[in-house]
Parts: C-alpha cells; sequence; structure tokens
C-alpha cells in the first residue's frame, strides 16, 4: 500500500458527475513496482448495482480502467472521435493531476 486519502467536493462531483461524492481511496504499487492499483470505497453516494450498460463511477465491481498520459486533452478528442463519451469534466486534482473519466461505445469507464 501505497497510501490512503478521502476524497470530496465539488471538484470530484464535476469530475465523475455524481452528486455529494466522498470516497476513499487506497492506492497499492504493483509488486515489479511499475503498475498502481486504485481502490475506491463509495460513502456517498452509496454504491449501486444496474447492469453493464451506462454504468456510473460508483457502481460496484471493477468498472474502469486509468492510465497516465502526456497530453489529456489530446487522448480526450482521439477517444471522442472514435465514438467516447466524457463522463463529468476534466478538472485539476493537487498540483499535477488533470483526470477525466470517459466512458468507451461500450460502456466501460475508464
Amino acid at each position: 500500500m501505497e497510501g490512503k486519502t478521502t476524497v470530496e467536493g465539488t471538484s470530484v462531483d464535476r469530475l465523475i458527475a455524481l452528486q455529494n461524492v466522498r470516497d476513499t481511496l487506497v492506492f497499492m504499487r504493483t509488486p515489479d513496482g511499475q503498475g498502481r492499483i486504485e481502490l475506491d470505497k463509495f460513502h456517498t453516494p452509496d454504491a449501486i448495482r444496474t447492469g453493464i450498460e451506462k454504468t456510473t463511477v460508483n457502481e460496484l465491481g471493477i468498472r474502469r480502467i486509468m492510465f497516465a498520459v502526456d497530453n489529456i486533452n489530446g487522448v480526450i478528442a482521439r477517444l471522442l472521435a472514435h465514438g467516447a463519451e466524457l463522463v463529468g469534466e476534466v478538472v485539476q486534482y493537487r498540483d499535477t493531476n488533470r483526470p477525466a473519466y470517459i466512458r468507451d461505445p461500450e460502456g466501460m469507464i475508464k
């Protein structure tokens, strides 16, 4: 485990297109040191189960994959051109991160 934090507030709400979000994140490093895994626990809103199509970020199970990229705006533009959709907004998070959630044409959030 690398760290643990709780996130909440309007920037988190805007990022994942949900309201009144309070979420605990745990960050784990893979054994080879090359990758990271982020585990989420939603306190609010409650985690839900609706089915496969058009899932939300707080859906139970593994629903998203995250990638670190150099040009987030360029990546988003390419994905949107191929039928993806931006879930919330791209927001500035801390000093260096600008996360975004994208739903691919099959409904998976990345």
